[in-house]
C-alpha cells in the first residue's frame, strides 16, 4: 500500500509542474481548491448516510486526494509537505489518546470526551489561543458553527439548565421576529431571524440531540412528501400552480400519509 501512496503524490506532482503538467491543476490555489474540499467531505458524508461503503470508498479517494493538493501546494511554497501533514496528524492523535498510547486510566465515555477537550484547549492555548470560541471555523455551515460555538460557551458554564429552560428563550425571539416583521424594517427581520434559528439550535442541543443531522432528516422528509405530493397531482392532471392554500394543504397531508412507512426507515 505504500507505493501506491507515492504514485499518488508523485501523480499530484505532475498535474503540478509549471511546465508539462494540467493547465487547470497548474492554476489553482489553496481559496479557489478549499470549495473543491468542502465539497468531497459532504460527499464522503452523504455516502455514509447512504450506507453505501463502495462509494464511500471511492469519496474517500477524493478526499484524500484533496489533502493530496493542498500538501504539494504548500510544499511548492516551502511550507510544509505531504509527509509534515501525516506527522503532525500522528503525534496529535498520540498526544489526545494517553489513555490507549500512554500510562493514564481510560475512564468512562465523559471522562474521555472531557480529557479530549481538555487537551484541545492546551493545544489552543499553546497556540496563543486567549478565548473558548478559538479555533471554531467562520467557514463552517451555519448550523454547525452554531452548535459549536454554544457548546464551547456551555463548557465555562454559559448555558440554560435543560431544553425546558431554554424552551421561553425561542419564544421570546419568535415574538421579537413578529415584531419585526410588523415593523417592515428588514434589517431588524434579518437580526431577529437569526436570533430564533440561533435560539432554536440551543434548544435542540441542549435535548441531547444533533441540530445538524436533525434539519438534515427533515430535508429528507420534505423532499420525500413533495416529490410524492408533485406526482400524485401529476397523475391527477393537476396543474400545482393552479392551487389556493387550502388544496396545497389537503395534497400535503394526502402524500404525508402515503410516504409515513418510508419516512420511519429514514
Amino acid at each position: 500500500m505504500p507505493h501506491r501512496i507515492e504514485e499518488l503524490l508523485e501523480i499530484m506532482r505532475r498535474l503540478r509542474d509549471p511546465e508539462r503538467g494540467c493547465p487547470w491543476d497548474r492554476g489553482q490555489t489553496f481559496a479557489t481548491i478549499a470549495p473543491y474540499t468542502v465539497e468531497e467531505a459532504y460527499e464522503v458524508a452523504d455516502a455514509i448516510e447512504r450506507g453505501d461503503l463502495e462509494e464511500l470508498k471511492g469519496e474517500l479517494g477524493d478526499l484524500l486526494f484533496q489533502v493530496v493538493f493542498h500538501a504539494r501546494m504548500a510544499e511548492e511554497q516551502g511550507a510544509f509537505d505531504f509527509g509534515e501533514v501525516v506527522d503532525a496528524i500522528v503525534e496529535k492523535m498520540l498526544r489526545r489518546h494517553p489513555h490507549v498510547f500512554g500510562e493514564a486510566e481510560a475512564g468512562d465515555e465523559e471522562a474521555l470526551r472531557e480529557a479530549w477537550e481538555a487537551e484541545k484547549e492546551r493545544e489552543r492555548r499553546l497556540r496563543g489561543g486567549s478565548s473558548a470560541l478559538d479555533g471554531v471555523a467562520r467557514a463552517l455551515p451555519a448550523l454547525v458553527r452554531s452548535d459549536k460555538l454554544q457548546r464551547r460557551a456551555a463548557r465555562l458554564g454559559f448555558d440554560w439548565p435543560d431544553a425546558a429552560a431554554c424552551l421561553p428563550k425561542v419564544e421570546e425571539e419568535l415574538e421579537e421576529l413578529r415584531q419585526a416583521m410588523a415593523s417592515g424594517d428588514r434589517k431588524e427581520q434579518v437580526h431577529e431571524a437569526g436570533d430564533l434559528l440561533f435560539a432554536a439550535v440551543n434548544l435542540v442541543r441542549l435535548l441531547g440531540l444533533d441540530p445538524e443531522q436533525a434539519l438534515r432528516r427533515a430535508n429528507d422528509r420534505f423532499e420525500l412528501r413533495f416529490r410524492a405530493m408533485e406526482r400524485r397531482l401529476r397523475e391527477a392532471g393537476i396543474d400545482p400552480r393552479e392551487l389556493d392554500l387550502d388544496a396545497w394543504e389537503r395534497a400535503w397531508g394526502e402524500a404525508k400519509e402515503e410516504v409515513r412507512d418510508r419516512e420511519d426507515e429514514r
